[in-house]
């Protein structure tokens, strides 16, 4: 039987509760959102990387959980914190997005739509041994450093 279900559930209840506290602590929602969001895919990343380096002993369990957060993640709509106005030239520190991310001729909806891809792959195979969820896992890296190379302002 298939969790997915289940961890996509889960994750609408955070990313609701995450925009609630967002609002009512300043900032702008959608940034906050967002931001939320891309923390989550963070903390998986670093599961599955920190395996695929070594640095965490590989888990069939926690590499699928990982994997499938991943690709539930990579499913929800995200259009309502991915609006014009909340840019690094509106918002300044507040955000690492560039303007030219909703630009004509943006390929960041394009590389969305791989990494999502990339992702279901991934949790296709991440509780098949480290050497398939490591493979799998460039895919994923692969496409979430374009978009940030091309759309995200550097840490300074």
């Amino acid at each position: 039987m298939s969790r997915l279900p289940m961890i996509i559930a889960s994750v609408a209840v955070v990313a609701t509760a995450g925009i609630a506290i967002a609002g009512s602590h300043g900032g702008n929602p959608a940034v906050k959102a967002r931001q939320a969001h891309m923390s989550l895919y963070a903390f998986n990343m670093a599961t599955l990387g920190g395996m695929a380096k070594g640095e965490i002993e590989y888990n069939a369990d926690a590499a699928k959980a990982a994997a499938g957060n991943m690709a539930a993640l990579s499913t929800l709509a995200q259009g309502a914190y991915w609006v014009p106005g909340t840019s690094t030239a509106e918002l300044g520190e507040e955000t690492r997005a560039l303007p030219k991310i909703w630009e004509a001729g943006s390929t960041a909806g394009e590389i969305g739509g791989r990494m999502a891809e990339a992702a279901q792959q991934l949790a296709a195979v991440a509780g098949d041994g480290k050497d398939a969820m490591a493979g799998a896992l460039g895919g994923v890296g692969k496409e979430c450093s374009a978009c940030h190379k091309g759309y995200r302002q550097p840490q300074e």
